[in-house]
């Protein structure tokens, strides 16, 4: 296949070797790994697997991003989290969809069982189902020359998948969608890996809406952005999932939503 894989790392061994050895068995033409200064031996991964290693300066996940992808010759570009991890044939589900928009995601499931897996997996299942939506995030597959041309927005920490969408929609006319593809996610599933999950997510989430502010959102604009976790996260889950799944996974998605707006006024309190 004629396509890039960039995965951005941070002391990710524990996980690297499966996302570059399914890469490299899917068919990835090029790997290029951006490293942000590891320091457990994932740059020896990296070059075990013939990888092209590239650093970055720490700045942000969309600078990181930039760096893979303006050194990257595929005619599609595969932005594959270091945790992730490609199923036999479903980098060619994700490329067949692509034929209809600018952009595809997948499905992603995490390899894990107990309560924080469990509960990861059903919030996915309603959360990312396959079909059009506004933003799509890692993995994710985009026409090459589009994305070079028009990267991530570097001033970004973790909101550079919502911003790169949304500027898309405005300034191309892009579509994206959920393929049916199936990704994999491994590492540690537990309660402290979901607070820092679900960190990042909140202070996405005030990237997201310090930057509207900026832009002269209407207040009903604002409000909308303040209750979008409640609404995709609890709110929505529980209304597409089955009576008996979404009672037993609402534990898990009230702690969630909860996780996520302590993130966001983290985030906020922590402004310069």
């Amino acid at each position: 296949m004629d396509v890039s894989a960039v995965v951005c790392t941070l002391n990710s061994a524990a996980s690297l070797n499966a996302c570059l050895v399914s890469l490299k068995q899917s068919g990835v033409a090029e790997i290029i790994v951006v490293d942000a200064g590891s320091t457990d031996g994932s740059i020896t991964i990296a070059l075990h697997h013939g990888a092209t290693v590239l650093t970055d300066g720490g700045i942000g996940l969309g600078a990181a991003r930039n760096v893979g992808i303006a050194a990257s010759k595929g005619r599609l570009i595969l932005n594959m989290g270091a945790d992730n991890y490609l199923p036999p044939l479903q980098l060619e589900v994700m490329r067949d969809a692509l034929d209809h928009c600018q952009g595809v995601g997948a499905v992603t499931f995490v390899n894990g069982r107990g309560f924080v897996a469990h509960g990861l997996n059903a919030w996915r299942r309603a959360r990312f189902q396959p079909g059009p939506v506004d933003v799509i995030g890692t993995p994710s597959l985009f026409d090459g020359d589009t994305l070079r041309a028009h990267p991530f927005d570097e001033g970004r920490r973790f909101s550079d998948d919502s911003e790169l969408c949304e500027r898309w929609r405005l300034q191309l006319g892009a579509r994206f969608v959920i393929s049916r593809a199936i990704v994999m996610e491994s590492g540690r599933v537990t309660l402290s890996e979901l607070r820092a999950r679900c960190t990042m997510y909140g202070i996405s989430d005030g990237e997201v809406f310090r930057s509207g502010v900026a832009a002269g959102w209407s207040w009903r604009r604002r409000v909308r952005s303040m209750l979008h976790p409640l609404r995709v996260d609890l709110i929505q889950p529980m209304r597409r999932l089955p009576l008996r799944e979404s009672l037993s996974a609402l534990p898990f998605l009230l702690a969630f939503v909860s996780l996520r707006y302590w993130g966001w006024l983290r985030s906020r309190h922590e402004e310069p």
